[in-house]
């Protein structure tokens, strides 16, 4: 009777990426407490001038708050993510992300000066969104995106009025709406 060797399969080269690039900035951010992730890692009302700034436009969804915070968004990308980059493939996961993190980086510049936005939670949204969208057939709604577009991008609505805290609501909504236009684009 032959052993069979069991591999480990790097099954999902976008999403696993995603996941070790945010745990090095997270390293990066302790070694250089805190500065690494306030000068490229977040996005906030700098000068149009600043070479940093326009990087940070992107760059912001791989910085985290500490630990927890990424555990917290890395968990749910680490579970949607696989299927989502099996279904639409590696390259078109990338550019969603990509867009996702430009447009919500974009929108906070813009919008919501003296406040600073970090984290992958924005991709989380899409991720959701757009999985809610992967079994839609031609001429449905699938109730499933129904109710994850009440559930959680209605409540990040009503926390973002409603809540003080720290979490980006606004960041929330926009990666469930870029989630929406890019997951109906890619089915097509």
């Amino acid at each position: 009777m032959k052993k069979q060797v069991v591999k480990i399969q790097y099954n999902s080269p976008v999403v696993l990426g995603f996941a070790f690039l945010s745990l090095a900035v997270l390293i990066l951010d302790t070694l250089t407490g805190g500065m690494s992730t306030v000068k490229l890692f977040s996005v906030y009302r700098s000068a149009p001038n600043d070479v940093f700034t326009y990087p940070r436009f992107v760059l912001h969804v791989l910085g985290h708050s500490g630990y927890s915070h990424y555990i917290g968004n890395m968990m749910m990308i680490l579970a949607i993510g696989p299927a989502l980059e099996e279904r639409y493939g590696s390259k078109s996961l990338f550019w969603a992300i990509f867009m996702t993190a430009l447009v919500s980086g974009m929108v906070h510049w813009l919008f919501f000066e003296g406040s600073m936005l970090l984290g992958a939670s924005g991709i989380l949204f899409m991720m959701i969104v757009m999985s809610s969208l992967a079994g839609m057939k031609s001429g449905c709604i699938p109730l499933t995106l129904i109710l994850v577009l009440v559930l959680f991008v209605g409540g990040e609505i009503v926390d973002g009025v409603t809540v003080a805290d720290n979490i980006s609501q606004v960041a929330h909504v926009v990666g469930g709406i870029c989630g929406a236009i890019l997951g109906s684009a890619m089915r097509k």
